[in-house]
This record gives structure tokens, sequence and C-alpha cells, in this order.
């Protein structure tokens, strides 16, 4: 007996953005072989933009939020912001910095911009108060969807799944009051991985 192989773990949605492509790329075979094999390259781009890897959290320190390049380490007031941009290549999937009790979520619309640039201050998020934490979402000039999985009263463990941006782009950490800019164990520039690299220890 064969043995099944299973579908790669993805974010929940991946399917709807995917099946597009794919459905068009079955009429496609009977027209130009040529487009409905980029019909079919186009859903396995969306299914590996999605793809959602397990990680194993450290046993203590905060970790990145997302996959990417450090782009922010900075004072503000008295918390210090983390950020990581995330590439086209990077794994979309957000996580946990902390263990915590989800405050609130809240969102914002704004603009489109690219996520590396100052100008992205004023693009569409979506903020998570993670309890000592919190998590902010922000689109990029692809990204024109942000997906939350929490809600307010929920707890959550280090590392675990917050949310993923479809096609896009950046994810900050605003550190506990106690942590300043001399905790920070990542700098500009540096790729971390959600979930698993620590950002920030005391």
């Amino acid at each position: 007996m064969s043995e099944v192989v299973p579908l790669p773990a993805v974010a929940p949605g991946t399917w709807r953005y995917a099946r597009i492509p794919l459905i068009c790329s079955l009429p496609l075979v009977l027209v130009s072989p040529f487009l409905a094999v980029g019909g079919l390259s186009v859903a396995a781009g969306i299914v590996w933009f999605h793809r959602d890897p397990k990680r194993s959290p450290p046993p203590a320190g905060v970790v990145a939020p997302a996959d990417g390049r450090v782009s922010i380490v900075r004072a503000e007031g008295d918390r210090v912001r983390v950020a990581v941009f995330m590439n086209v290549t990077d794994v979309h999937v957000n996580r946990a910095p902390m263990a915590g009790t989800v405050g609130d979520v809240e969102h914002t619309p704004g603009k489109h911009l690219p996520a590396f640039t100052k100008e992205s201050e004023r693009n569409e998020r979506v903020r998570i108060d993670c309890g000592e934490c919190e998590v902010t979402l922000i689109a990029g000039a692809v990204a024109r969807r942000i997906h939350p999985y929490v809600e307010s009263g929920e707890d959550l463990e280090r590392g675990e799944r917050i949310g993923h941006i479809s096609f896009g782009s950046r994810a900050d950490v605003l550190l506990p009051a106690r942590f300043d800019v001399e905790d920070v164990r990542v700098e500009v520039g540096q790729r971390v991985r959600a979930g698993e690299t620590v950002v920030a220890s005391s």
C-alpha cells in the first residue's frame, strides 16, 4: 500500500485564494496547456506563500512575532519597539511573543504603502494586546487582508499562532515597560524566525 502524502499545513483561508487559479486551470487545459500550467503555478505559489510550519519556542525570552528581517529597534517613551519586515519568501503566520491574555484586538484602516518605509506608519493595521506586550500586524503594498486568529479574553502561550497577513508585510512587538534597548537580543538587518528567535530577554 502506498504511503499517503499529507497536505501541507497552511494558514486558514489559503484554499479560498488558491481555488480560483486552480479552477481556471482545468478548462485552460483544452485551450492552452501553457496557460493551464501558469494557473497551476499561481495556485501552488499561493499555497506555498501561506505555508504554516511547526515551530518550537524556547523556554524563556520574548520571541519574534514574524519571520523576516528586523527593520526597527527603537525606544518609544518607556517602551521598546522591535519590528520585523516579512519578504514575499518568508512565512507570514504570526506568533505570540510571550504568554499572556488577549486584552483587545483593534483594526485600524489605512493605506497600503511599502512596509519597509517610514510612510507605512499610515498603513492598515491590526493591534493585538497580548497582555504584557503588544503586537501590531501591518499591511504593505501588496497585502490586502490581515487575519487575526485571537479574540479578547483568550489565553496565549509563547509562540502560539495569533494571525497572518495575506501577501504582506510587517509585524511589530512593543515590549513590556521592564525591558529597555539593552535587553534587545537582535539588531536591524538580522533574520529571525517567528516563535523561535529570542528578540529580547532580561
